[in-house]
């Protein structure tokens, strides 16, 4: 058996740069989201151009478009690492839970505050970091997934009413969104508050929901 160092030596040598490489790009394209983040907390959204987002960044013009076409794009980006980043979040209240009200007050509790850490105070109100209309991302659709399952789960366990579980996780995760709006509004927000109203909300309304 032969050892053949020099064709190992070589191969080693072709990997280390393309690992580099993407590292690189991996750094360079947080970077972007890094500085479209802040952009978009100090100027607006609508008010933000991708001039502005180049600027609070290191790299060069062109650059940019190497990762996104437009501020659109970012966003889309920002959207999608924010819903990643919360969908293990999520899972672990529905884990956490005892009961569904339990979950559901668990689901919207943790939202709240990932909301909260998520858009600092600082800045343009949050509205206006927004843009004005619905991005369906693949982490977005994985997080209805995710509340879908569990209010499934629920309704097989009898935890709760067997209503029509597209409407509800659509709801749910409409109140979610909107009360989490107005929470954001006020000064200092009231997670535990918007927690409860949320909960109480939905549970209510479910009593009068048509069963499927």
């Amino acid at each position: 058996m032969s050892w053949d160092l020099g064709a190992d030596m070589s191969h080693t040598a072709a990997v280390e740069p393309i690992g580099k490489r993407e590292k690189t790009k991996a750094a360079n394209r947080q970077a972007i989201l890094t500085a479209a983040r802040r952009v978009f907390a100090q100027l607006g959204y609508d008010a933000a151009t991708v001039r502005d987002i180049i600027r609070g960044t290191d790299l060069a013009s062109g650059t940019f478009y190497n990762y996104f076409r437009s501020k659109e794009e970012v966003y889309e980006a920002l959207a999608d690492d924010s819903a990643r980043r919360f969908r293990p979040i999520l899972r672990q209240a529905r884990e956490a839970a005892t009961s569904f009200e339990d979950y559901l007050h668990g689901a919207f509790r943790a939202y709240f505050r990932f909301i909260v850490d998520e858009y600092p105070s600082e800045g343009r109100p949050v509205d206006e970091r927004l843009p004005h209309v619905r991005l369906d991302t693949p982490e977005t659709k994985a997080v209805y997934q995710e509340v879908r399952q569990s209010l499934e789960e629920a309704m097989a366990g009898g935890q709760a009413p067997a209503v029509d579980a597209d409407y509800l996780a659509c709801a749910c995760i409409g109140i979610a969104q909107e009360v989490g709006s107005a929470m954001l509004r006020r000064s200092p927000p009231d997670v535990e508050a918007a927690a409860a109203f949320a909960t109480a909300l939905v549970l209510k309304g479910l009593a009068g929901a048509p069963t499927a």
